[in-house]
C-alpha cells in the first residue's frame, strides 16, 4: 500500500479520547511544552462525560466540616469492598478538592451555599454531602470548561477521527492508525506516548445509558497492544434507567432524584430498601422513614435513607422486588420525588430548580411531570470498573509508552465504584496521565514505525468492503451480542449460564469474520459498525472469562452459585492478557499490602 493512502501526523503526546479525562490529559501535557494532538470518535464537546448529571465527588467540607480525604478514601475503599488500587484511591481522595477548584478557577459555574461557596450534595455510598454539583447538568459544564480552557493550548484536534490499531516499534507503542468516519481516509499518529481515555463497553449489553461511542475501543486497543486489563468482571449497573417508553430504556436517571429525597417504592407503595440494609452499612443508614428525610435536607445528626447505599446493592433490590412480581406495569419500580410535597410547601419549583434536567427528560420523552407523579425506573448498564491496568502514580499501561486514565483504566475503583467518584477520577488521573505522557515524550525519542504494520492495519480495517453487502449485517450482530451479554452476563450471573455465553461469544466472532458492508467508505455508518465488533467481542470476552473466575458475589459481580463474599478473593484481581497465539489468558495478581496509616483510617472511618 504505497503512503500515499494516509495521512501522517507527528505528536510527541497523542491522547485518544476527548471526554473529561482525556481533555484534563491534553491540557497537562500541553502545560508541560510539549506538542499534542486529541483525537475524538465524535465531535469536540459530545463526549459521553457531558452525561454524567450529579456532580463531581471531591472532600471540600463546604457543606459538613467532618468531611476530609480520610472518609472519602474509606468511603470508595469500602465502596470497592477492598479489591481497589488503595494507591489510586489515596491519590484520588487527597487530590480531587484541588482539581475541583482548578475547574472554578477555569471557570465552571458551580451551584453556590448561601455564603458564596461550592454547594455539595448527598449521594450513594458517601458519607457525607460531597457532590460538587451544576444543578443535574455537572458533566456538561465540566466539559464545556475544559473544553474552553483546553482550545487556548495550541493542542490539535482531529475530530470525527476513530482509532482502529495502536502501533509499536518492538514493545513500545509509538502511535496509533485511525480513519476519519466522514470520508473513510486514513491517518496514522506517530507520538512518543500515547494516552487512552476512551471510556467504556456500554454498548455491548442491550440496556445501557452509554452514548453510541462506549464500544470499548481503548480497552481493545490495549489488550491487542499487549496491556493488561483488570478487574473486567465488575460491571456497574446504574440502579436508576428510564424504562418506558422503549424508545428511551436506559437513559439515565440521576442518583440526585434519591439525593434531594426521591425513594424508591413496589407496586404495593412500600419502600423495599428498609428490608435489606447490608451489615457493613447498618450503623450508618436510617431505619425509619423520618430519619432518611432528614438527612437528605441536611441534618447532620441524620443517617443516610436506604435509597442511597451502594449502587451494586440497590439494583440487586430492585430486580429482586421486579422477579417477585412486584413490580411497575413496564417490569420496574416507582421513584418518587414528588412525594416531598407532603413536606415542602414549595416542591413543584424546588424539584424544578434542583432537577431541571429530569424534569425535563421525563416531560419531554415520557409524558410524566415528576413534581406531581413517580416515574418507572430499572437498572441500565452504566461503567464498568474494569479497564487496563495502570501504576497508580503515573498511569502508564504494562506498555512501555502507553498509558490510560478514566473509565477505560482500572484500579480505583474495585468491585463497584461510588457516584460522583468518576468525575474527579477523570480530573485527578487525566492530569496525572499527561503529565506523565509529556515526561515519557520528553525522555524517548520518536519510534520508527514499519511500513507493515500500517499496511496490516489497513488492509484489516477494509477487510468489511471486501464481502460487500452480500456478506452478514454487522448491526444484527451487535444486536445478538447485547441480548446475550444483557441474558447470560448481567446483573444476576451463573456458571453454566456463562459457560453458555462463551458459546456464543465464538458463534459471534465467527459470524463477524463474515459482517460485511455495501457502498463506499464515506459517510457509511454500517462500515463503522462492522469495526465496532471486535472491540466489542473482546470486551465481552474479557468481562464473561473473569466473572467465570470470581466464584463469589462481590460489587458489582453477583453470582447465584456463589452468592456469597469469600475472603479468599479479596486478596489479588484478575488480569486478563492475550497469549502469543492470539488467545485471552484470565492470571491473577496480588493486591499490595495497604500501609499502616490507611489501614487505621479505614478501620477507624468503618
Amino acid at each position: 500500500m504505497a503512503n500515499a493512502d494516509y495521512e501522517t501526523h507527528e505528536h510527541d503526546v497523542l491522547v485518544i479520547g476527548a471526554g473529561g479525562a482525556g481533555l484534563r490529559a491534553a491540557i497537562e501535557a500541553s502545560a508541560a511544552g510539549v506538542r499534542v494532538g486529541l483525537v475524538c470518535k465524535s465531535l469536540l464537546g459530545k463526549a459521553h462525560t457531558v452525561m454524567a448529571e450529579g456532580g463531581i465527588a471531591a472532600a471540600l467540607a463546604n457543606v459538613d466540616d467532618r468531611d476530609s480525604w480520610k472518609v472519602h478514601f474509606a468511603d470508595t475503599m469500602r465502596g470497592g469492598q477492598y479489591v481497589n488500587n488503595w494507591r489510586m484511591a489515596e491519590l484520588h481522595a487527597k487530590e480531587a478538592p484541588e482539581r475541583v477548584r482548578e475547574l472554578e478557577a477555569w471557570g465552571a459555574m458551580f451551584d453556590r451555599t448561601g455564603d458564596g461557596r461550592i454547594l455539595q450534595r448527598n449521594f450513594g455510598g458517601h458519607r457525607y454531602p460531597r457532590l460538587a454539583h451544576v444543578g443535574d447538568r455537572t458533566g456538561l459544564e465540566m466539559i464545556r470548561t475544559l473544553q474552553d480552557h483546553g482550545i487556548h493550548q495550541g493542542i490539535d484536534v482531529h475530530m470525527e477521527c476513530t482509532i482502529v490499531r495502536l502501533l509499536k516499534d518492538g514493545d513500545r507503542v509509538v502511535g496509533a492508525f485511525g480513519y476519519e468516519r466522514e470520508r473513510g481516509r486514513f491517518k496514522v499518529f506517530r507520538a512518543r506516548a500515547t494516552v487512552l481515555a476512551t471510556g467504556g463497553v456500554g454498548r455491548a449489553y442491550k440496556i445501557t445509558s452509554n452514548s453510541w461511542e462506549y464500544t470499548g475501543d481503548g480497552h481493545t486497543l490495549a489488550y491487542d497492544a499487549g496491556a493488561d486489563l483488570m478487574d473486567m468482571e465488575f460491571v456497574q449497573f446504574h440502579p436508576t434507567g428510564m424504562i418506558w417508553p422503549p424508545s428511551v430504556c436506559g437513559i439515565l436517571v440521576t442518583e440526585g432524584v434519591r439525593g434531594e429525597g426521591g425513594v424508591l417504592k413496589n407496586n404495593q407503595g412500600r419502600r423495599f430498601m428498609f428490608d435489606d440494609i447490608p451489615e457493613n452499612y447498618r450503623a450508618q443508614t436510617a431505619d425509619n422513614e423520618e430519619e432518611g428525610w432528614r438527612y437528605t435536607q441536611g441534618d447532620k445528626s441524620a443517617r443516610r435513607p436506604p435509597e442511597l447505599l451502594t449502587r451494586d446493592h440497590v439494583s440487586r433490590c430492585i430486580v429482586r422486588e421486579i422477579k417477585s412480581g412486584r413490580g411497575t406495569p413496564h417490569g420496574g419500580v416507582y421513584l418518587d420525588i414528588s412525594w416531598i410535597k407532603s413536606r415542602l410547601p414549595n416542591a413543584a419549583e424546588h424539584i424544578k430548580k434542583k432537577l431541571p434536567s429530569m424534569y425535563h427528560q421525563f416531560k419531554q420523552l415520557a409524558d410524566i411531570d415528576i413534581t406531581r407523579e413517580p416515574m418507572e425506573v430499572g437498572p441500565t448498564t452504566h461503567y464498568i470498573m474494569g479497564g487496563v491496568r495502570v501504576d497508580a502514580d503515573t498511569q502508564m499501561s504494562t506498555v512501555s509508552g502507553l498509558f490510560a486514565a478514566g473509565e477505560c483504566a482500572a484500579g480505583i475503583n474495585g468491585a463497584n465504584r461510588l457516584g460522583g467518584n468518576s468525575l474527579s477520577d477523570l480530573l485527578v488521573f487525566g492530569k496525572r496521565a499527561g503529565e506523565h505522557a509529556a515526561q515519557f515524550a520528553k525522555e524517548h525519542a520518536d519510534g520508527t514505525i514499519d511500513a507493515g504494520q500500517i499496511d496490516e492495519a489497513a488492509r484489516r480495517t477494509l477487510e468489511p468492503f471486501s464481502r460487500g453487502s452480500s456478506g452478514e449485517n454487522p448491526y444484527q450482530i451487535q444486536y445478538a451480542l447485547q441480548d446475550m451479554m444483557q441474558d447470560l452476563v448481567g446483573i444476576v450471573r451463573s456458571g453454566a449460564e456463562m459457560q453458555r455465553a462463551l458459546h456464543c461469544l465464538e458463534e459471534l466472532r465467527a459470524r463477524a469474520s463474515r459482517a460485511g458492508s455495501g457502498g463506499n467508505r464515506e459517510y457509511n455508518p454500517g462500515w463503522h459498525a462492522a469495526l465496532d465488533l471486535h472491540n466489542l467481542l473482546t470486551v465481552s470476552e474479557a468481562i464473561t472469562r473473569s466473572a467465570i473466575e470470581r466464584r463469589e458475589s462481590r460489587g458489582g459481580h453477583f453470582r447465584e452459585d456463589y452468592p456469597s463474599r469469600d475472603p479468599g478473593f479479596s486478596t489479588f484481581n484478575f488480569i486478563v492478557r492475550k497469549n502469543p497465539r492470539g488467545g485471552m489468558d484470565v492470571t491473577h495478581a496480588p493486591i499490595p499490602d495497604m500501609p499502616e496509616e490507611l489501614r487505621r483510617i479505614v478501620e477507624e472511618m468503618g
